[in-house]
């Protein structure tokens, strides 16, 4: 009887102290948790989309002069994502608390899930991605992780989260790319 409450206290234990995980703020530093980005050769240049923070901020751009890229691996340094946002406009949008906590709650499962292989499906639509980010404070990267990329090329996250994460984040960039 003994052992079978000290495997009862260890159990609930060690649920509730997983409970308590940081997720994807690493000693508190990260500030950018989604991106939405498109991109269109076709029809004249155009590349627009918009972050979320934090703070539940929507933060958009439109054609910004020397943009900072992510890098193939959708990684870009701390230094290069603050030279972004100060080309980015606040948004009217803002992201309610449960929503931001719902949805960013979701970037770890994606983060560690794999990602179908990227297949052209057509021309001249452009492509928009959706990806999150995760924060390593020791290099100052944004390691970000594909969630779906649309267009001329597909390809998505496995992960159950990513379709209601993609959903989320195409409401916000149709909402805001009318204001």
């Amino acid at each position: 009887m003994k052992t079978l409450n000290a495997c009862t206290i260890i159990i609930s234990f060690l649920l509730l102290s997983n409970g308590c995980k940081k997720g994807y703020i690493q000693n508190g530093k990260q500030h950018i948790l989604f991106q939405y980005d498109y991109i269109n050769y076709a029809w004249g240049y155009i590349h627009e989309g918009f972050y979320v923070d934090d703070e539940g901020k929507v933060l958009f751009y439109s054609n910004p002069e020397n943009w900072n890229f992510h890098s193939q691996d959708y990684s870009i340094s701390e230094k290069q994502i603050d030279d972004n946002l100060s080309k980015c406009t606040l948004s009217d949008t803002k992201i309610d608390k449960e929503d931001l906590a719902k949805f960013s709650s979701y970037i770890d499962n994606i983060a560690s899930s794999k990602i179908t292989a990227k297949k052209s499906v057509g021309a001249d639509a452009g492509t928009s991605v959706c990806i999150c980010y995760t924060y390593n404070s020791q290099g100052g990267i944004y390691n970000g992780t594909l969630i779906k990329m649309e267009g001329d090329y597909t390809c998505e996250n496995l992960n159950f989260y990513s379709k209601k994460v993609t959903i989320w984040l195409s409401e916000i960039y149709d909402s805001i790319s009318g204001e």
